[in-house]
C-alpha cells in the first residue's frame, strides 16, 4: 500500500460538488428512502464502476446531508470519494456499517430489471448483491433511525473492485484512521441476510522450476522445465485442504493452482516455468506464517510472493458481536473468501459481513438480489441498532415496482 503522505486527504467538498444530475439522482433515492429494495434498484440505475463513482457519491453525500437534516444529525466527512458520516450522541458504543459504492463492469445489466426467478421478486442488476444491496440496507436504515442505542459510523467508499492499493476504504485507514473507530464494524458484503464472520486470509505464490534449453528435435540435450513442474501439480492435487475452527466457526481452507506458464518457442525445450498458487488459510494464520509455511511446502523450488493480506478473526466473543447475533436469530458462519473486514481487523476492530445477496451471483451477467431478503436483511439491521423504529407504522417496507424520479 502506499503511504499516506502520497496520498493528501482532498477537500471535504469538491469543488464542483455536486456534479450536474446529482440533485435529481438524489432526490430519485430519497423518495424511496422506506422502501429498501426500491432503492436497490435506483442505486443500480446509476452506473458506478470501479473508477467512476464520482456522480453516484455525490448523489449519496446530498442523501446523507437529507438524512442529517430530518433525522439523527450526522457528521459528514469525504475523502475522494468516499464518504464518511457519524453521529455524536455521547453512546457507550460505536458500530460502524460499510458498504462500496463501485462495481465491476456493465454486461448490459443496467438498468435494473424487475424479474421473477423461482417465484421470487428479484431485482436484475449490476450490483444488485454486489453491493448496491448492501448500500441500500444502510442508508434505508440511517434514515429511520432516530436514537440508537450506540453511536453508528457510516462508510461508502469507492474502489473496492480494483487493486487494493486504490481502495477509499484502505486509503481512509491510512489518511484518517480515526473516523474508523468503533466497536464493532459490519460490511454489507452480500451474505443471503446471515452474518458471515471474519474471513479467510490470501497469499498468492509464483513457483519455478528451472532446465535447461535444447532444441526439440534433440530434447535430450535440454532439461524440460514444464514437465519438471509436473511434480508441482501432483503435490497441489494430492492436497487435503483442512478445516481450522477460529472462535467458534469452521473455516475450510484452499490451496490451489490458479495459472501456469511458460514456454520459448514451438522447437524450443524450455528452460522455465511458473505455478502461479493461491493459498487461502484461516485468520488464526498470519500472512507472514502462511508464506513460510508455503516456503517448507514447496522446498527445493524458488518462490516468489506477488500479493498477501491477512484474514480477520470473527470477535462474535464480544458483547455488541454476540447481541447482533441474537438480533438476526441465525446461527453465523465463516467467510471464506477475502473481504474489507480484514481491514478493520488491522485496525484493532471485530468485524462481520451481512447484507442481502447471495455471493455466488456477484460479478456475473445474471446478478439479482431477491427483494425480500433486502427488506429482511434492513429490519434486522434496523432491529439491532433501535427495536423501537422497526416496522414504525405507516413506514413502508413492502417491494413495490422501482422509478426512477
Amino acid at each position: 500500500m502506499s503511504d499516506a503522505s502520497l496520498n493528501p486527504a482532498p477537500p471535504a467538498y469538491p469543488s464542483d460538488f455536486p456534479l450536474a444530475g446529482a440533485s435529481d439522482l438524489a432526490a430519485g433515492l430519497i423518495a424511496v428512502l422506506d422502501d429498501p429494495a426500491a432503492l436497490t434498484a435506483r442505486l443500480c440505475d446509476i452506473p458506478s464502476v470501479s473508477g467512476d463513482e464520482r456522480l453516484l457519491t455525490d448523489a449519496v453525500h446530498l442523501v446523507l446531508e437529507h438524512i442529517s437534516a430530518h433525522g439523527t444529525p450526522l457528521d459528514i466527512r469525504r475523502d475522494g470519494d468516499t464518504l464518511v458520516a457519524s453521529t455524536s450522541l455521547g453512546r457507550d458504543e460505536r458500530i460502524l456499517v460499510a458498504g462500496h459504492l463501485d462495481t465491476v463492469p456493465i454486461e448490459g445489466n443496467v438498468p435494473s430489471e424487475d424479474r421473477v426467478l423461482d417465484g421470487e421478486d428479484v431485482i436484475w442488476a449490476r450490483g444488485a448483491c454486489d453491493m448496491k444491496a448492501g448500500v441500500a440496507m444502510a442508508l434505508s436504515v440511517a434514515h429511520r433511525l432516530r436514537s440508537p442505542r450506540r453511536d453508528l459510523t457510516w462508510v461508502f467508499y469507492d474502489h473496492e473492485e480494483v487493486d487494493s492499493d486504490l481502495n477509499g476504504l484502505g486509503r481512509v485507514s491510512r489518511n484518517h484512521p480515526d473516523w474508523l473507530h468503533a466497536d464493532l464494524a459490519i460490511l454489507g458484503e452480500p451474505s443471503n441476510a446471515g452474518i458471515e464472520g471474519g474471513c479467510n486470509g490470501t497469499i498468492r505464490v509464483e513457483v519455478r522450476t528451472h532446465g535447461v534449453r535444447a532444441h526439440s528435435a534433440r530434447a535430450f540435450m535440454g532439461e524440460n522445465a514444464i514437465h519438471a513442474a509436473g511434480d508441482i501439480l501432483v503435490k497441489l492435487a494430492a492436497f487435503e485442504a483442512p478445516t481450522v475452527t477460529v472462535d467458534g466457526l469452521d473455516y475450510r481452507e484452499s490451496l490451489s493452482a490458479v495459472g501456469i506458464s511458460g514456454g520459448v518457442a514451438g522447437n524450443v525445450v524450455p528452460d522455465e516455468c511458473t505455478v502461479v498458487v493461491n493459498y487461502r488459510f484461516a485468520p488464526n494464520t498470519s500472512a507472514a506464517d502462511a508464506e513460510a509455511w508455503l516456503r517448507e511446502f514447496f522446498a527445493g523450488y524458488d518462490l516468489n510472493v506477488t500479493d498477501a493480506a491477512d484474514g480477520a478473526r470473527p470477535g462474535l466473543d464480544l458483547p455488541a458481536a454476540q447481541e447482533f447475533v441474537r438480533a438476526i436469530g441465525s446461527a453465523p458462519a465463516p467467510k471464506l473468501g477475502w473481504t474489507d473486514v480484514a481491514r478493520f481487523s488491522a485496525l484493532g476492530m471485530p468485524a462481520v459481513n451481512f447484507g442481502p445477496g447471495n455471493a455466488l451471483f456477484a460479478h456475473k451477467a445474471d446478478e439479482h438480489v431477491r427483494r425480500s431478503e433486502v427488506v429482511a436483511a434492513t429490519e434486522a439491521l434496523l432491529a439491532f441498532l433501535e427495536p423501537s423504529a422497526s416496522a414504525v407504522p405507516g413506514q413502508s417496507t413492502s417491494s413495490e415496482p422501482k422509478g426512477q424520479a
